[in-house]
């Protein structure tokens, strides 16, 4: 069972810690730090963001701060780094009492950041090394002259320790995004870190980047730095983390090893209920078939697949990282050719190239990396909404800015999009403010299929609710809807029907409540091996 903080249960979890460090679970490092925050309070306006948090953390450990938006924790966190002050409460580092009025104040003590909008922290113009060394050019004892030789020296031993290559003498300006947060860490290092916050550092990664961040936090940790990540991905909290808290409503209602929590207990503390009980499947009516698909091929990635959707049904096809689910997904929503394949929608053979074609024969495409291809990121969330209903809003040639807008407002207001106005730009907006205006675009266009892929991949767990509600209505509505997702318990919460795809190919099919999520993850990994005795049967 979770523990349910109060001051006086502080005594408790220390205890619970010495016994994990004896028996060798979850400690790494002989050093071991401690960052105590008691009693934090802090309102804005009056309103009280946070309520007596009691926080604990351990060096030697990376420590998972999870919570949906809104519950606090980027608040807690912003105060551990200076950014806010507390109204109340004290924070203790290694039994110290320590008081901070700015960032500057925490990294002097050993406290960073590593934020998902890293070029706010970096300058472009300057050279790897530079921004490396930046803060201690800043707020350290240098003379006025440093000589160059020894910034990159010292840059370069912070690299090897993290155990990265990074080109030193290139601008940051010119550094991917990835290599962009090493540069960040390697800072961290280079000024003595003892404590580290990670803020949703994976959502913007690649697979292969991100693991390559989870290594350099692995380091951290067994270093005894005390590493708080913070997360909407709780597949990363069980493979990559020690322990887990949990906020809700400006609480800390939770805090446990995560080898001994369990996914449906952490969601239950993030929502206060089951995830069935805050996200009950919308009903609908189930028609004819609209959509099949016979014999859709491309290379090793999609290998012969048969679908078929009817109207109002929620078909979730899952499968693991490289399954061929966005190749496929990619291939109905028209933005790949197939090498083969046939379609026909309501019993009517059709074809298209591109997005635009599949939409006139009404198949639309919520992509899987909406901020390079669902949305226009510099654009308003006026504009994205309305560029597929442009020709409702044009007459004689020219837009109706007053109905364009009227039109946008009205979606904002019904999707529940968060945003101080339909003239923000979208780039402002939360990952699941994004994704409601990537979705938000299709609702009142004449497509009868709607293709999601990874809708919820970066959304914290209020706007899932948001999104699966968004679903759902359209599913109420009659639409066809494919939803393509690596999350088992989303597809077991949400589906009509669930189609296992592994290694390219659709290797099992359930119906509603026929399946577990771990009975999806054994085809899953093992769907080819499983059809291979099947084959192998046969011919015999």
């Amino acid at each position: 069972m979770g523990i349910k903080l109060t001051r006086s249960k502080f005594a408790a979890i220390q205890a619970e810690h010495e016994r994990d460090r004896k028996t060798g679970d979850a400690v790494r490092s002989v050093s071991r730090s401690l960052l105590r925050m008691s009693g934090i309070g802090k309102s804005f306006n009056g309103n009280q963001a946070l309520h007596q948090v009691e926080f604990v953390a351990y060096g030697g450990e990376i420590h998972a701060l999870l919570g949906a938006n809104g519950a606090g924790k980027s608040t807690l966190m912003k105060i551990l780094s200076g950014a806010y002050s507390l109204d109340e409460g004290m924070i203790e580092l290694n039994d110290q009492a320590i008081h901070l009025h700015t960032p500057a104040d925490a990294k002097r003590i050993g406290i960073h950041c590593v934020y998902q909008e890293v070029d706010t922290a970096l300058i472009p113009q300057l050279s790897v090394a530079e921004n490396v060394m930046l803060d201690r050019l800043s707020y350290g004892t240098h003379s006025w002259w440093v000589k160059p030789s020894s910034i990159r020296m010292e840059a370069e031993r912070a690299c090897q320790e993290l155990g990265v290559a990074l080109p030193l003498h290139k601008k940051v300006g010119e550094l991917s995004l990835a290599e962009k947060q090493m540069v960040l860490i390697a800072r961290t290092l280079v000024e003595q870190a003892k404590v580290v916050i990670f803020d949703e550092p994976t959502a913007p990664l690649s697979q292969e980047e991100a693991e390559t961040l989870f290594r350099v936090m692995r380091t951290m940790r067994d270093r005894g730095i005390i590493v708080i990540f913070i997360t909407h991905r709780l597949p990363e909290v069980f493979a990559e983390c020690d322990r887990v808290t949990v906020m809700r409503d400006g609480r800390l209602v939770y805090q446990e090893l995560t080898k001994s929590s369990t996914q449906a207990r952490i969601v239950h503390e993030m929502l206060g209920k089951t995830f069935e009980e805050e996200f009950p499947k919308a009903e609908a009516e189930i028609g004819n078939v609209v959509l099949e698909v016979s014999g859709l091929r491309l290379g090793n990635k999609v290998q012969g697949v048969d679908l078929s959707v009817k109207a109002g049904e929620i078909v979730a096809i899952v499968g693991l990282v490289g399954a061929g689910k966005t190749e496929c997904a990619r291939l109905i929503g028209g933005a790949d050719q197939p090498e083969a394949g046939q379609f026909m929608i309501r019993g009517h053979e059709v074809s298209f190239k591109g997005p635009a074609q599949a939409l006139s024969v009404g198949i639309v495409h919520i992509p899987e990396e909406r901020r390079k291809q669902g949305i226009f990121v510099h654009e308003s969330v006026r504009a994205n909404l309305s560029l597929p209903l442009l020709h409702k809003f044009t007459r004689f040639g020219h837009i109706s800015r007053n109905v364009e807008q009227q039109w946008s407002s009205t979606v904002v207001e019904r999707l529940g999009i968060k945003t101080a106005s339909v003239e923000s730009e979208v780039k402002y907006l939360s990952g699941g403010n994004q994704q409601k205006v990537s979705i938000g675009k299709w609702i009142e266009t004449s497509a009868a299929v709607y293709v999601f892929d990874e809708p919820t991949k970066g959304v914290d767990i209020g706007a899932k609710g948001d999104i699966f509600r968004i679903i759902g209505q359209l599913a109420q509505q009659g639409k066809s809807i494919l939803y393509f997702t690596c999350e088992f318990s989303e597809a077991c919460g949400i589906a009509d029907r669930i189609i296992v795809m592994c290694d390219g190919k659709f290797v099992k099919q359930f119906e509603r409540g026929e399946v577990t999520q771990e009975q999806l993850l054994f085809y899953a990994s093992a769907g080819r091996e499983e059809n291979s005795k099947h084959e192998h049967g046969h011919q015999r």
